[in-house]
């Protein structure tokens, strides 16, 4: 198909096409992308407590404004996705680092909790139009040879996006308070247009079916909506006509849009990759690891800032050795889970059950207390480092190769939607713990520091029963056979030539 069949495009400044290094400059750029959102996701979680206070609002509230983000991100994630098969990814890419600043800085210039919500939930959407395009823009660019590589390159890139995220906003927010977390990104997403406006190359490979499945689009958005809605809001709203809506509503969206994807001619997400037992659990694995990587960040900047008085520097500092650990283990676990992936799969989950069960005990309060506390947050990292990577590349290798494009898509939708269960049932739980040991609402600034110790412990026995769940996912799942069938063709861009 035509490349002028598309949305309008501008094409790569010739100084750098020209450039043997050309698909390096692409990868670059995409990098920039993919390190501010793991900043901007892992520095939100550390304000949660500045969110209290600057705007007086309980828990349940201050949590929306993470988990607004990851639910519009998640949301709109496959209908961008499958727009950009059709008309093109790199304006759609241009426009997702626009909006995604935009909406950043507008989210530091909010004067109200309500209004931030909204420009979280407008700033997710930019995000999922850079989340949607960004792989297959690096893929297509580096070509199969240097494919594994550019891949890495960006796992590195987010990696120290989430380690740099909690030390970046405890300084932040120690010295310029909570609306410069947001603004902090903004010079990001500028740098990330303008480089991705010089260097991207225009798509030349679109679908071949134009035709985009609007009827799965909107039942698709509003089931994770109430989904994860239920899950946020249980304890806040209690067993009010809300609740039992969306709790209602969420399983038979659901289930129409599965009816609907069997049906539709050119589906959204192609269901047939779940007929793989191992690429089901994989999946299931997938949304439980980031959901116990998110909600750990959650519970344990309330633990450091409310409990142990820790002021945002050192807490994020702490907080930091959750990803540095999970990083530097990550690349030794997936070359340890190439003989036995079940095996080590489940070994990381079991270290990070033991180390979620070990934390209540830790959580005295006293200074003497942190080491130990360090000590379960790193082993707690580890195990998520023996777990994921080898779970992300086990799940990818049970898809058929033609399908390897549309797997990676599903593994980012639940990737993000994990996060916001992680947040979600998080808060959820830190306000019945509340709760329980105060008889009082869900407000962290009303517990004493042994009541809010008590409650994140609760919250820590909840990420353990997810990482339970996730091992489970790493015993059931067979020995992944990836079905016969030809490697997915690049829709992007031809492999960039060397001499071009």
């Amino acid at each position: 198909m035509p490349a002028n069949r598309g949305l309008p495009e501008p094409g790569p400044a010739q100084f750098f096409a020209r450039r043997a290094a050309y698909a390096w400059f692409v990868v670059g750029t995409v990098c920039i992308g993919a390190f501010v959102g793991q900043v901007d996701a892992s520095i939100v979680q550390l304000a949660m407590p500045s969110f209290e206070d600057a705007f007086d609002a309980p828990l349940d509230a201050v949590s929306r404004v993470a988990v607004a983000y990851v639910l519009a991100f998640a949301a709109v994630l496959p209908a961008f996705a499958r727009l950009a098969e059709i008309g093109g990814r790199k304006t759609l890419y241009l426009c997702g680092f626009a909006l995604f600043g935009l909406f950043s800085a507008l989210c530091g210039l909010a004067p109200s909790l309500p209004l931030l919500i909204a420009f979280r939930v407008l700033q997710g959407i930019g995000g999922s139009m850079l989340g949607a395009n960004s792989v297959v823009i690096l893929v297509a660019a580096a070509g199969p040879a240097r494919r594994g590589k550019a891949l890495g390159i960006m796992a590195a890139a987010q990696a120290v996006g989430l380690s740099l995220g909690p030390a970046l906003g405890g300084v932040l927010l120690a010295t310029l308070g909570w609306r410069s977390i947001f603004w902090v990104t903004v010079p990001f997403a500028l740098v990330g247009a303008a480089l991705g406006w010089l260097i991207v190359p225009k798509t030349t490979s679109f679908a071949k079916d134009r035709r985009f499945d609007a009827l799965g689009t909107t039942l698709l958005i509003p089931a994770l909506v109430a989904l994860l809605m239920t899950i946020a809001e249980w304890r806040a709203w209690g067993p009010s006509a809300p609740l039992i809506v969306c709790a209602a509503a969420g399983p038979i969206l659901l289930g129409l849009f599965i009816w609907r994807e069997g049906k539709a001619p050119a589906p959204l997400i192609d269901l047939r990759l779940f007929q793989s037992a191992a690429f089901s659990a994989g999946c299931v694995g997938v949304l439980v690891s980031y959901a116990m990587l998110y909600g750990m960040f959650f519970a344990m900047s309330f633990a450091l800032i409310r409990g142990y008085h820790d002021p945002p520097f050192a807490a994020g500092l702490r907080l930091t050795v959750v990803p540095v650990a999970l990083g530097l283990v990550a690349p030794f676990g997936g070359t340890f889970a190439d003989k036995r992936p079940r095996l080590v799969m489940a070994a990381g989950m079991a270290v990070c059950l033991a180390s979620a069960l070990a934390l209540p005990a830790l959580l005295t309060g006293t200074p003497e207390s942190l080491i130990g506390v360090m000590a379960a947050l790193a082993a707690y990292g580890v195990g998520l480092g023996l777990y994921i990577a080898p779970n992300n590349s086990a799940t990818i290798g049970a898809a058929p190769a033609d399908k390897s494009g549309v797997a990676g898509g599903l593994l980012n939708l639940l990737r993000v939607f994990g996060a916001g269960v992680g947040v979600a049932s998080a808060s959820t739980a830190l306000g019945w713990g509340l709760h329980a040991a105060t008889g009082a609402g869900a407000r962290t600034t009303d517990a004493s520091e042994a009541a809010l110790l008590s409650a994140v412990g609760g919250v820590l026995a909840m990420l353990a029963g997810f990482g339970a769940i996730g091992a489970a996912a790493a015993l059931v799942r067979g020995k992944p056979k990836r079905a016969a069938g030809k490697p997915e063709p690049a829709p992007v861009a031809a492999p960039i030539r060397r001499d071009a």
